[in-house]
């Protein structure tokens, strides 16, 4: 079996080397991979969030399987892709990746289904979301809605340093456009 591994982390590394021991894979590659994986497997020069790139090197290689490992090709839809082009892919939809990439999506979920949940609201104004920290009790958790590489949530033991939160991911925009709500 040929496996493909997507990533180049920690978690990509582990899965790689625990691919690595199975008698069931003839061949293992890891794309883009790191110096770890690379004892262990081939490395693709392929970027993790390049969808299509990471399509045609499956292809290439004749992929059995692809596991894909990052949360950002999974919410830009590489196993969906994968899928569509007659490839095995390990993860979830891009749809289902909602429920990682969006914490507003996956609290609105939980509300609805009935799923336990801290109570929450989503802004896309600093000043709304400024007037509602205003409002609260410490500590106080501020998180960016989108995928911040798990650096996205920050409990605040003080107003203040809530607002900076608020600051730092609305304005400063410290994780991109994941903190715009």
């Amino acid at each position: 079996m040929k496996i493909v591994v997507v990533g180049s982390g920690g978690r990509e590394h582990a899965l790689a080397w625990k691919l690595s021991q199975s008698s069931l894979v003839d061949h293992l590659y890891v794309a883009p991979g790191n110096a770890g994986t690379a004892r262990l497997a081939e490395n693709l020069p392929v970027s993790d969030s390049d969808v299509s790139g990471i399509v045609h090197a499956a292809k290439r290689v004749s992929s059995d399987l692809v596991v894909v490992g990052p949360e950002v090709p999974l919410s830009l839809g590489l196993v969906d892709a994968l899928r569509d082009a007659g490839l095995r892919a390990f993860g979830p939809t891009r749809s289902a990746a909602r429920l990682e990439s969006s914490k507003s999506f996956a609290h609105d979920l939980m509300c609805r289904y009935g799923i336990p949940a801290a109570t929450s609201c989503t802004f896309t104004s600093l000043a709304k979301a400024r007037e509602f920290i205003s409002s609260l009790a410490p500590p106080i958790v501020v998180k960016a809605d989108g995928l911040a590489a798990g650096k996205g949530s920050i409990v605040a033991g003080t107003v203040a340093e809530a607002h900076q939160a608020l600051i730092d991911m609305m304005q400063k925009r410290v994780f991109g456009q994941a903190g715009d709500r």
